[in-house]
């Protein structure tokens, strides 16, 4: 079961540990680290909700563990609040990724399904809520998401950095 999940999910996932960290081995232990918490707890998860949600959710805490661990190292002895701050302000940044082919192909869109996708992906509202927002069923704010999906994947098949 579990690797039906890194077959859809992996490449979207260690994308994102890359995002975080700028070392690739950091990166892989991240990306190790998160399947191995979602093996771990994976009696916790609710089939009735979305995976790649709380597998975000898994990796991001599992990031800030590890930042949080290395805070407190015995190797990195602060000997003020100041320093440890500093050695954090210092730590490598997630890369800056450049949207705006994306963000151009999603203002090319027809308003109906511009609108769906703004309300779903941009602001964080469910199918029942974007649905309630349009005025429409909720089949047809999946109808037009995946529509939008199908174009914006046409206009963006060139762009390498983009995941679908």
């Amino acid at each position: 079961m579990i690797d039906e999940y890194i077959q859809r999910y992996g490449r979207r996932l260690y994308g994102l540990c890359r995002s975080l960290y700028s070392s690739p081995f950091d990166a892989d232990d991240l990306y190790q680290e998160t399947w191995l918490r979602v093996v771990k707890h994976m009696d916790k998860y609710d089939p009735g909700r979305e995976f790649e949600p709380w597998l975000t959710k898994i990796c991001v805490n599992t990031y800030r563990s590890a930042l949080r661990r290395l805070a407190r190292s015995p190797v990195l002895d602060f000997s003020s609040g100041e320093d440890k701050e500093r050695f954090l302000q210092s730590l490598p940044a997630p890369e800056e990724r450049d949207y705006s082919p994306l963000y151009e192909a999603v203002g090319c869109l027809p308003d109906k399904l511009r609108l769906a996708v703004v309300l779903f992906y941009f602001q964080g509202q469910d199918l029942a809520s974007a649905a309630s927002l349009l005025g429409v069923p909720v089949g047809t704010v999946k109808s037009r998401l995946n529509k939008a999906r199908k174009l914006l994947k046409e206009e963006l098949s060139h762009e390498a950095d983009v995941l679908f």
